[in-house]
């Protein structure tokens, strides 16, 4: 179980790591900055295992990979989307951030709930009810097992 930190929709990669932030020179310098423009104290409540969830279009905007990689070296275990802009949707794979497509559990969960994905099941269980989301294809799991498609490729 982890718990819901919830954005709106359209979050764009500006907002979830701003462009003054990504001059630092390493992503553990960057990601106290993150969604520091929507609420200041994410960097710092934020644990590992816990969810960003969020309405449509997440992650629009420019094609910085540093917007993933913030979330991910956080800890975030998974972005639950209506819908996410499709380069960050790459980049997040790229980089080893499972990014899941659920269109139900947005308008049925709030800030701070907790909840639980089973990637291989595609379903999330919040509030005791179950959502279906996006069930990820084998070779994708596995990618995002060995760290995303850099590492997977490196290995």
């Amino acid at each position: 179980m982890g718990k819901i930190f919830k954005f709106h929709q359209d979050v764009d990669t500006d907002q979830i790591i701003a462009s003054q932030y990504i001059i630092y020179p390493t992503i553990d310098e960057m990601k106290a900055h993150a969604f520091e423009s929507l609420d200041a104290a994410f960097a710092s409540q934020v644990q590992p295992g816990d969810y960003v969830v969020a309405s449509e279009n997440f992650g629009c905007g420019s094609s910085r990979e540093q917007a993933p990689a913030v979330l991910k070296a956080l800890g975030v275990k998974a972005v639950v989307a209506k819908s996410f802009a499709r380069i960050f949707y790459r980049n997040a794979i790229n980089i080893g951030l499972p990014v899941i497509v659920c269109k139900d559990l947005y308008d049925n969960v709030n800030a701070g709930e907790e909840m639980e994905l089973s990637m291989k099941e595609g379903i999330v269980r919040a509030n005791g009810k179950e959502y279906e989301c996006t069930k990820l294809p084998e070779y994708m799991q596995g990618i995002l097992d060995q760290g995303g498609l850099i590492a997977s490729l490196n290995k």
